[in-house]
């Protein structure tokens, strides 16, 4: 089969195995775009007989590395930590393999609280059903040692994000409400729409100014919105967005993609807010926009 075909065919697979890992879209496709040229140069040599495997290996084995040698800037980072926010219209059917699964920013957090080997073959087993022969393959390790650290994975993952009893369209109109009342400085609107519990994290990497440490309750959050909105431009914009898997909101300041946020949902209300505004993570956006 050519590469193109390849291409065409396991892109998506590859680019939701290392977003998964690497919580970076600008290093995923980095990834993955390595992985055919890996492919390409090694298949003109030697016959590969699973090509699917192949690529799949060599991207787990680059992620891996990748995130061993980001490790120690992770470790000084300034204020909290979120994944690069992948942004996509509703219909996009390019990422029809990534809406399967959950990509939700809580999900991606929590992932990266497991040491690489453990997220590797978490995502492999829970999330792309392979079997442990094939987890073993593409891990380089044995069957018997994927299933200990699967078991062993999957028990630091019990407390990963609940499935909300909303649909994406109720989810998506709560949004729009919490967005217009936080325009219209309705704050009633708004502590109605937010659970009381709910916490607002922001990661502005340093590079911009953000809360560097998690606001916890309703009324705090509130507050910080409304102080927020009124020291936005005029020509500020927001959009509607699928942010992650789930509507969210992009938020523009003279077409310069400022803001993106991304929310979760517990008993019908908003419980986490995740706001990322560090610039480097919106690169691939501003892009994207100018295209």
């Amino acid at each position: 089969m050519e590469t193109e075909q390849l291409y065409q065919m396991y892109k998506p697979l590859l680019f939701s195995i290392a977003y998964r890992m690497m919580g970076s879209v600008v290093d995923t496709e980095d990834l993955v775009h390595e992985a055919f040229l890996t492919y390409n140069r090694v298949s003109s040599k030697k016959v590969i007989e699973n090509p699917k495997a192949y690529l799949c290996k060599i991207v787990m084995n680059s992620s891996i590395d990748k995130i061993r040698s980001a490790a120690s800037r992770r470790e000084v980072y300034v204020g909290e930590w979120l994944p690069e926010p992948l942004v996509d219209e509703e219909n996009d059917p390019s990422h029809s393999y990534l809406m399967k699964e959950s990509i939700s920013t809580a999900y991606l957090l929590l992932l990266q609280q497991l040491s690489e080997a453990e997220r590797g073959v978490f995502l492999l087993r829970e999330v792309l059903q392979y079997s442990y022969d094939e987890i073993a393959d593409i891990m380089e390790k044995s069957a018997a040692n994927c299933r200990q650290i699967f078991h062993r994975a999957k028990q630091s993952m019990v407390n990963r994000p609940k499935a909300s009893a909303l649909n994406f369209q109720s989810m998506k109109s709560s949004v729009e409400q919490f967005t217009n009342a936080l325009q219209q400085g309705n704050v009633d609107k708004m502590l109605e729409l937010l659970k009381t519990d709910s916490v607002y994290i922001s990661d502005g990497g340093g590079k911009v100014k953000a809360a560097l440490n998690p606001i916890y309750t309703s009324e705090r959050i509130a507050f910080l919105f409304t102080s927020i909105m009124k020291k936005l431009p005029e020509n500020t914009r927001m959009e509607f967005k699928v942010v992650n898997g789930y509507p969210g909101v992009v938020i523009s300041i003279n077409d310069y993609v400022a803001y993106v946020v991304s929310l979760e949902f517990l008993d019908d209300k908003i419980s986490r807010i995740y706001m990322v505004a560090n610039p480097e993570k919106l690169a691939h956006l501003q892009v994207k926009d100018r295209q």
